[in-house]
């Protein structure tokens, strides 16, 4: 009835609240590089509304197979994931790809049963674990690469997603090893690397790397190839989502967010 009163404002107009980012929906832990800045942001960007992202960090001394190796072997790492798990999660992520990936395929499902046990009763994902359901979810064989890594770094990406059916027809790699510097690379640059090296028999391309940026021109890139393009921090994200029983399209970053989750290969 109009001009009744509300007894729960004492008789004022009820106020207009505006959304303040809480995670209603769900609630997804990110573990990530102290010195990194684009994952985080990425995620926001492409949240549906009531999708929040809580991050605690560890230290990356250098993007090199030894610096990743400390940051793995660290006491951080385990404490990280016990932190965030004292939070209300729905998801806890990983989000280092290379170093998920550093050791292969064995490594990376060790990692997950180790985060499994450090945050029990939440479900978790790696970077890396979340690039290969990407991929399949898209039906992707073979693949192009961009990475942002020193030559090792980079050989060790290709074999990784060799290794689980994804032959890698072109690559180009930056040889970048400062974390910081990972960052700063403008999209231009990325979208010309990838258009560059493109191939026909590709079936999709993959961008490796979470301080790498990526979100802003999945869908260019997807358009000017006519083909899926999945990267760790958008494929990251979207295997959150689903894990969390979020199954929204986020429009512009990529036709991986139309698919549901793929079931894991045997």
């Amino acid at each position: 009835m109009t001009g009744a009163t509300d007894l729960k404002t004492g008789g004022r107009k009820a106020p207009a609240f505006v959304y303040d980012g809480d995670g209603y929906r769900a609630r997804i832990g990110l573990i990530f590089m102290a010195s990194s800045v684009v994952m985080e942001n990425e995620m926001w960007a492409m949240a549906p509304e009531g999708v929040s992202v809580h991050t605690n960090r560890i230290k990356l001394p250098k993007v090199t197979v030894e610096g990743i190796q400390a940051m793995m072997d660290a006491p951080e790492l385990e404490q990280s994931a016990r932190l965030l798990a004292s939070a209300p999660l729905d998801v806890l992520c990983f989000g280092g790809t290379s170093a998920s990936f550093l050791h292969g395929t064995a490594y990376d499902k060790a990692l997950i049963e180790k985060m499994k046990d450090w945050a029990p009763g939440i479900p978790v994902n790696t970077a890396s674990t979340a690039s290969l359901a990407g991929l399949q979810a898209v039906g992707a064989g073979p693949v192009v690469l961009a990475t942002p890594y020193v030559d090792e770094v980079h050989a060790r990406a290709i074999r990784f997603l060799e290794e689980n059916g994804h032959k890698v027809l072109a690559s180009d790699n930056l040889r970048i090893s400062e974390d910081q510097a990972l960052a700063e690379v403008p999209l231009e640059k990325i979208f010309d690397m990838i258009c560059e090296m493109d191939t026909p028999e590709a079936e999709a391309v993959f961008i490796s790397c979470t301080n790498f940026r990526s979100a802003g021109v999945i869908d260019a890139l997807e358009k000017e190839l006519g083909k899926p393009v999945v990267s760790a921090v958008q494929s990251s994200f979207w295997h959150a989502l689903r894990l969390a029983g979020i199954e929204d399209d986020c429009p512009g970053y990529g036709q991986l967010f139309k698919q549901p989750l793929p079931e894991p290969r045997a």
